[in-house]
């Protein structure tokens, strides 16, 4: 399916009300079998697609049923105008797919702010989750030690400057790749447009608790990578996980920024998968 913007349009499920109103999810999706739902990070003009379209093909075709939403507030989903998102708000609204779907036995497979709604969920709903794959997950860390990171000062100087359109995109994301020539036209092409129609509260501090002390309440394996050369996210939340997770595996990546599954492509592929298929 085509639309005005230059990702191609999935499916729609309608879901439970969150922050008081009906909502919509949408979502692409292929394969089939066990469930991987990739969760996208924050940032201007996010969505499933533009983060994981590298990825998501690869698992399918070594068997799993991969699930791509576009959270709440960002892509081709519902874009609620309330006055903060939080991470109960995303985890809400991850909640509503799965049940909309009945989803069961899940992976959650999120970086950034989908690390953190992925952390989020499963120590809500422990039960559902069999797996997660983290890669430099927020939500582990105070929220002034986030603001003060480079590249999240950046974004915040950008989006305060007036700055819009393809410009604003690439000054803002030039600092999340280790090697800015992987972000090329077509990203910035993809977001550009969908940051256009983003609230404020997307645009906002995102209110997500650092959930560190909880980390031992996790049942399930999980794996992660992390960037040294991350700007977003500093490099020691993957002692974090593996102080604090009972079951964790960590991958430190050099030269590389916040963006692992894109900066390292056939490496990530290749490891999740294993991991899901060898533990």
């Amino acid at each position: 399916m085509t639309n005005q913007f230059s990702i191609p349009e999935g499916h729609y499920v309608d879901i439970a009300p969150v922050a008081g109103a009906a909502q919509r999810i949408h979502y692409h999706e292929q394969g089939q079998d066990e469930v991987v739902i990739f969760l996208h990070g924050a940032g201007g003009g996010a969505s499933g697609y533009s983060n994981f379209k590298g990825n998501y093909p690869e698992f399918a075709k070594a068997g799993y049923r991969t699930i791509v939403p576009d959270l709440l507030g960002y892509g081709l989903s519902s874009k609620p105008d309330i006055p903060q998102y939080d991470l109960d708000f995303f985890v809400a609204g991850v909640k509503g797919l799965v049940d909309a779907l009945g989803l069961k036995n899940i992976t959650l497979l999120g970086n950034s702010l989908g690390g953190a709604v992925a952390l989020g969920y499963a120590l809500a709903y422990p039960d559902e989750v069999s797996r997660l794959i983290l890669m430099a997950p927020g939500g582990v860390e105070d929220l002034d030690t986030y603001l003060a990171m480079p590249g999240i000062a950046n974004m915040f100087q950008i989006y305060q400057s007036g700055k819009t359109g393809a410009e604003a995109m690439r000054a803002v994301m030039t600092m999340q790749l280790f090697d800015p020539s992987l972000l090329t036209d077509e990203i910035i092409n993809e977001r550009a447009p969908i940051a256009a129609t983003q609230t404020q509260a997307a645009r906002s501090v995102l209110k997500v608790p650092n959930l560190t002390d909880r980390l031992h309440e996790l049942k399930c394996p999980v794996f992660g990578f992390w960037g040294v050369n991350d700007h977003f996210n500093p490099v020691g939340g993957a002692t974090k996980l593996l102080d604090h997770c009972p079951q964790a595996r960590m991958v430190l990546v050099n030269r590389c920024g916040h963006w692992v599954q894109v900066e390292h492509r056939d490496m990530f592929n290749r490891n999740c998968i294993d991991f899901l298929q060898k533990g």
